[in-house]
């Protein structure tokens, strides 16, 4: 089964990062986001990429081209150029497939541009910027239990302000940025049939969670799977500083590897 990730947009709320690199390779914890989304699927045995690249898709080609080297110690001998690793990480069996999408394509259209690299009946997609402690297989399993063409991990948002408990003009209590049950929001990590590709146009405006997914949430072919743990997207400065602050306290809660 293929995980796709979307790695090609601009990033423009992270322009402090993007200026020099994709949004998918800023580091957290001296690794790209990418590879600890990529870590994540592959804890699970989902070790099968395809990566959908536009804006500054060269980085990422870069990065997994000379990966063995970026990311390792190793010995060479000049000359020769004979090279001895030394693994920091294990990344044996990684299949990476890269696909320059477009520099302006929108979702949907990036993800309808790589169908010829999908050959099985389920494949997964998800951002090259959202980490998790998500169970991929339980996920997987609940999409094929109800049949249908989607499914969509719904999440519930951490608020970026404090909430007041009040009565009358008193402070009842005062909570520092609640998380928000009352709401799903949708946290990408979907599952879709080969099917969808039906919905989604090659053309530069196709936005994914427009004409595609509405579309199947209006003829009932989408399901939610509801995740209450961790989850927390890369959008912007801030949020780069909060993931960051939380890996270098240890054991962050999307690390299962």
């Amino acid at each position: 089964m293929k995980v796709v990730i979307l790695c090609g947009g601009q990033g423009m709320r992270l322009r402090e990062e993007t200026e020099v690199r994709p949004k998918p390779m800023i580091s957290i914890g001296g690794m790209p986001v990418l590879w600890h989304i990529m870590k994540t699927y592959a804890y699970y045995g989902f070790k099968d990429f395809i990566l959908c690249l536009g804006y500054k898709g060269e980085a990422i080609k870069e990065y997994f081209y000379n990966y063995e080297m970026l990311s390792n110690n190793f010995t060479i001998e000049l000359g020769t150029k004979n090279i001895e690793f030394y693994p920091k990480h294990d990344e044996n069996g990684w299949r990476v497939t890269l696909v320059d999408t477009g520099l302006q394509a929108m979702t949907g259209a990036r993800v309808k541009r790589i169908e010829k690299f999908i050959d099985s009946d389920i494949f997964m997609l998800t951002y090259g910027d959202g980490v998790t402690d998500l169970n991929i297989n339980t996920l997987v399993k609940f999409h094929q239990a109800h049949g249908k063409i989607g499914t969509v991990t719904g999440v519930f948002p951490q608020s970026r302000y404090g909430e007041l408990s009040i009565q009358d003009d008193h402070i009842l209590a005062f909570d520092e940025k609640p998380v928000n049950h009352k709401n799903f929001i949708s946290g990408g990590y979907f599952v879709f049939n080969k099917r969808f590709f039906n919905y989604l146009k090659g053309d530069d405006s196709c936005i994914l969670e427009q004409e595609a997914v509405q579309k199947l949430a209006a003829e009932g072919q989408l399901k939610v799977f509801a995740h209450n743990g961790f989850w927390q997207c890369m959008d912007t400065y801030r949020d780069y500083v909060y993931l960051q602050d939380l890996w270098e306290k240890g054991n962050p809660s999307w690390k299962k590897w």
